[in-house]
C-alpha cells in the first residue's frame, strides 16, 4: 500500500523560503514521475515540480523555474520540495504525487495522471 504524507509547509514572508517534505512509503518505483502538485482556492491544481527517480530528470513549469528545486533521497524514499523567492501567488496547498505508469511529456503536468496522492500541506506567502 503506498502512502505519501508531506509536511513542512507555513507561512513567509514574500521573498522567503520554504522546504517541503514528502515520506513515501510502499512507493517502489523508479521509472515514473514523482513530484509536487498545487492547488489555490478557485484553481486547477497544476504540477510544479516533476522529478523521474531513476534517471534524475526533472521538469519545472516556468512560473517556478529557478525558484524550486525537487529532489529524492533514495535511502528512505522521501521527495522534497526547496522553494526559494516565494511570491503571493506561491500561496496554496501543495500535494505530493507519484504515478505507476509512463506518463507523455505532455501530460506529465496533469494530475489525473497520477495515482497516489499525499493529503497536503498549506503553503501561505505574505506580501
Amino acid at each position: 500500500q503506498v502512502q505519501l504524507v508531506e509536511s513542512g509547509g507555513g507561512s513567509v514572508q514574500a521573498g522567503g523560503s520554504l522546504r517541503l517534505s514528502c515520506a513515501a512509503s510502499g512507493y517502489t518505483y523508479r521509472d515514473y514521475y514523482m513530484g509536487w502538485f498545487r492547488q489555490a482556492p478557485g484553481k486547477e491544481r497544476e504540477g510544479v515540480a516533476l522529478i523521474v527517480p531513476r534517471s534524475g530528470f526533472t521538469y519545472y513549469p516556468d512560473s517556478v523555474k529557478g525558484r524550486f528545486t525537487i529532489s529524492r533521497d533514495s535511502a528512505d524514499n522521501s521527495l522534497y520540495l526547496q522553494m526559494n523567492s516565494l511570491k503571493p501567488e506561491d500561496t496554496a496547498m501543495y500535494y505530493c504525487a507519484a504515478a505507476n505508469h509512463g506518463i507523455s511529456n505532455l501530460r506529465r503536468g496533469r494530475p489525473d495522471e497520477y495515482t497516489y496522492w499525499g493529503l497536503g500541506t498549506q503553503v501561505t506567502v505574505s506580501s
